[in-house]
């Protein structure tokens, strides 16, 4: 997020104390022109922003009105124990992979609890329009996946695509962005992160529109390049953009402060410069 719309957002916050952050977000949604196919705004995207700039401290959000359901700050999610027999071999020997949306449903806390587990960043509740995958085979889990809302600024990606700033504030929403891929340790199969990832996009479309009514257009992810070379996504036919600057999205200087990441992007349609770049 630019420093631009940071400053509009604490001033916006202070022109309005008597404001919850309920009316806030919907404020903010109106400005920006945040709005569902249907005309709705986007007011869950917006808030799950907008307590995440509250929890880096580049915001500061009025208290709480009314009790939150969300998962109580710090608590991790509850360990359950996998099918963790050893698979090794060539993918022919997997058979039909299955690949089940999991967000909001009785396998949910195993997903969570797989990442907690074993991903080297553990788990974190996702924030806006997202969706978790399970990958099993002949009913064994193998693999994890979870996708949301695209960041709504990567100086990469916005020239590869070549939207203007307008495009891009109304469009972001047809993006989405993979935060987690997991291959459980015990899965050594060559060349099975690939084919999960070409498999996924052609799932993922279709589940997305099915959930939030509106295509994907746009797949993107992060690498670290201190631990990963990305050899999976340019196997699946994903683009390097480039790399980050390691300065985060809030910082006040020019400073590193965070890993350089390395930005990847796949586009699932032939028009989708087209499409990403109208605006209506």
């Amino acid at each position: 997020m630019s420093s631009s719309e940071v400053a509009f957002l604490r001033q916006l916050i202070q022109e309005h104390p008597q404001l919850s952050r309920y009316a806030l977000s919907r404020k903010v949604c109106e400005a920006w022109e945040w709005k569902q196919p249907n005309g709705a705004l986007r007011d869950m995207v917006c808030r799950g922003l907008l307590l995440m700039l509250h929890r880096a401290g580049a915001i500061q959000l009025p208290a709480p009105r009314r009790g939150s359901h969300n998962r109580p700050e710090g608590r991790r999610p509850e360990l359950i124990v996998a099918d963790d027999r050893s698979i090794r071999g060539p993918l022919a020997d997997l058979g039909v992979l299955e690949f089940q949306q999991v967000r909001r449903t009785a396998q949910e806390p195993l997903f969570n609890s797989l990442l907690e587990q074993y991903h080297y960043l553990g788990y974190q509740q996702p924030v806006g329009e997202h969706l978790k995958y399970l990958v099993s085979s002949r009913g064994q889990v193998i693999a994890c996946l979870a996708w949301c809302s695209a960041p709504r600024h990567l100086a990469g990606r916005d020239r590869f695509i070549g939207w203007s700033t307008d495009a891009r504030k109304r469009n972001l929403h047809l993006l989405a962005y993979n935060t987690r891929f997991l291959i459980l340790p015990w899965v050594q199969v060559p060349h099975l992160a690939s084919h999960i990832l070409g498999r996924m996009a052609k799932v993922l479309p279709r589940d997305w529109q099915q959930i939030y009514a509106h295509p994907v257009y746009w797949l993107e992810t992060f690498i670290d390049p201190a631990r990963f070379k990305g050899t999976c996504y340019r196997a699946a036919n994903w683009q390097h953009l480039g790399s980050t600057t390691g300065r985060g999205h809030n910082a006040p200087t020019k400073k590193r402060t965070q890993p350089v990441k390395e930005l990847f992007g796949y586009p699932l349609t032939r028009r989708f410069r087209q499409l990403l770049g109208a605006i209506r």
